[in-house]
């Protein structure tokens, strides 16, 4: 009887060692959720205190070290200058970090063209954050008055929102590293920014969908909103981190915003190392995109001619940047299939992105193709396709035809479609075709070219641009 008590109680321990698994991982995944979930919502119950008694942000005195703990958003309570966030998320978070200059001032330059630079439908879909980051309360006051008397019909839709983290917050600024030989002024400098960036993307977690990156002193490309859609649907599918939209220092750059609480984190952890546009470039690497994704044309413009470090004279402009837009193009959501031989890495999919890369294959054969295949039947208004570079003119596709076809099946030889229409030849090593939805009696789910003579010089497909019929919006969950 005794070994059978025994026996029982054996079983009784090991059935519960599943259990206090299943009991641990469940507290640790439920303490996680409230971090991430609600760390920031009761932030901004601590805001509304903040503003009802400004007095009280004096209370809120935490070190450095407090300030880095991993496990959600940081814990800051920010100072809303101007707007308060709306409850519904919108699609793209617009951030911009500003001090004061000895020279010059362009932060309203910037807010203007931002919202000028959008039409009534892309306003619905943005917010802008500006973290007014210069310890001169005086300053920052009297720009608030500026900012509030000119874009006040912004604040009031929740278009524009104008915060700051209180100077408590910032780690210390004094002994920092002198890396790479900087002098001691450029080093605070730097670090100092690296957290005002990363108070910055904390406070914007859950705004939006997406999260874009301005310097304070940059111009837009009309319908930048609609440029950036395009760009996105035609990456559906594929993982990145950062996308770019302009070569030039932190304008531009683009991040899911479920990434934005890590990226603060690395910016606080390597704050005093080195400028942020470096860091980002390791982050981007740890979150394993190896590759810079930039597209052209760029949709940011740097106007500032005088620096926010001591007023020296900046006089960068990004040689890609195109006032308009409008003209980037869709390039649905597709699979992408070839029976050319691939050079390397110069895969199909790159003649396919907007980004600055081409597909580059070997000597053609008659019959060899390209062939795009939409993930759903598509009205297509225009397609252009450009072949060869300006260092290898030679490498065009000097016979060959374009195709249009309906009704995707599996075949022996892969996905084809049934039935082809020729549009068009290609003339000079590029072919162009508008008013496709005109010239055509069905939505298209298959674009094809085809190599119509054998070639001996190699082909590199530069772009392969298609605008639709539809909006953007159609393509976008």
């Amino acid at each position: 009887m005794w070994k059978s008590v025994e026996k029982m109680r054996c079983f009784r321990k090991r059935s519960m060692f599943p259990f206090l698994g299943f009991l641990i991982t469940f507290l640790l995944f439920f303490n996680l959720y409230m971090d991430d979930g609600y760390v920031l919502e009761a932030e901004k119950r601590q805001l509304g205190e903040t503003l009802m008694h400004p007095g009280n942000s004096e209370r809120y005195v935490h070190t450095f070290r407090d300030l880095s703990n991993f496990s959600g958003t940081i814990n800051v309570t920010y100072r809303y200058l101007a707007g308060i966030p709306l409850p519904r998320k919108k699609y793209l978070t617009i951030g911009l970090s500003s001090v004061k200059r000895k020279k010059g001032n362009y932060l309203l330059e910037t807010i203007k063209s931002i919202f000028d630079q959008s039409s009534y439908e892309e306003l619905k879909e943005i917010v802008v954050v500006v973290h007014l980051a210069d310890f001169d309360l005086a300053w920052c006051e009297n720009l608030v008055q500026e900012i509030t008397r000119k874009f006040a019909h912004h604040i009031i839709a929740g278009r524009l929102l104008v915060i700051q983290a209180p100077e408590e917050y910032y780690p210390s600024l004094d002994g920092l590293k002198r890396n790479y030989n900087d002098p001691e002024d450029r080093v605070r400098f730097r670090s100092k920014q690296n957290v005002d960036y990363a108070f910055l993307l904390n406070f914007c977690t859950n705004l939006s969908h997406f999260y874009m990156m301005l310097e304070d002193d940059v111009r837009c490309s009309r319908n930048f909103l609609t440029g950036l859609k395009k760009v996105i649907t035609s990456r559906e599918g594929s993982y990145w981190v950062m996308l770019e939209f302009s070569k030039l220092g932190y304008i531009g750059k683009l991040y899911h915003s479920r990434d934005l609480p890590r990226l603060a984190h690395f910016l606080l952890m390597f704050y005093q190392e080195m400028p942020c546009d470096w860091l980002l470039i390791h982050f981007r690497g740890l979150l394993a995109q190896k590759d810079v994704i930039r597209f052209k044309p760029s949709l940011f413009q740097h106007m500032g001619y005088y620096s926010s470090y001591k007023g020296v004279e900046n006089k960068l402009k990004d040689d890609d940047f195109e006032e308009d837009s409008i003209d980037i193009p869709d390039n649905p959501p597709a699979s992408l299939y070839t029976n050319i031989n691939v050079f390397e890495n110069y895969d199909a999919t790159k003649a396919y992105s907007t980004v600055d890369e081409y597909f580059w294959g070997k000597p053609l054969c008659t019959g060899d193709f390209f062939l795009i295949i939409f993930n759903k039947s598509t009205k297509i208004s225009r397609i252009k396709i450009v072949t060869g570079t300006e260092d290898r003119q030679q490498d065009v596709l000097h016979h060959g035809a374009l195709e249009v076809g309906q009704k995707s099946v599996d075949t022996k030889q892969g996905r084809q479609c049934t039935s082809y229409i020729t549009l068009g030849e290609f003339k000079g090593g590029s072919i162009e075709v508008t008013n496709v939805d005109h010239k055509i009696g069905f939505d298209i789910e298959c674009v094809r070219l085809v190599v119509t003579a054998s070639q001996k010089e190699w082909l590199i497909i530069r772009t392969i641009s298609l605008w639709t019929t539809q909006p953007v919006s159609q393509f976008i969950n």
